[in-house]
């Protein structure tokens, strides 16, 4: 039998389809996830965008150059109208830590907030090693 000979889908055929309790969407903890408005998120984005690059008009030409997008784009995501696009939001999270942890934060993953900071930690600790060694000669 194929899944077009009958109104059984190919899971059911295979014997594989979804109890009742799996199409229930819950995270690892058993937990339903929460719900995220998308002025939440614009939000938190937007604050999290004015920790890393500041308040000023430069930085909106910053984010717009690294992003390539629309200053008036990156404006409306400071001001907490609009989020960026799923592109943008990857490029903005590898430059910036606060942005990453805003979203592992959002996404409930406080476990990997703390990996981030330990990296930054480690990075900043690296930095001032380096300065040391080159103001000793």
């Amino acid at each position: 039998m194929t899944p077009s000979d009958s109104r059984e889908t190919y899971w059911e055929i295979r014997g594989m389809s979804f109890t009742k309790k799996d199409r229930i969407i819950q995270s690892k903890s058993g937990k339903t996830f929460p719900e995220l408005s998308p002025s939440v998120l614009s939000e938190a984005l937007a604050q999290a965008l004015k920790e890393e690059f500041g308040a000023l008009g430069s930085s909106v030409k910053t984010v717009a150059r690294l992003t390539n997008s629309n200053e008036r784009a990156v404006r409306n995501w400071f001001d907490g109208k609009n989020s960026p696009s799923a592109d943008n939001l990857v490029i903005l999270m590898r430059h910036s830590d606060q942005i990453l942890r805003t979203v592992l934060e959002l996404a409930d993953r406080r476990d990997l907030v703390l990996a981030v900071g330990l990296s930054g930690l480690r990075a900043q600790l690296v930095d001032v090693l380096t300065a040391i060694d080159n103001a000793q000669g």
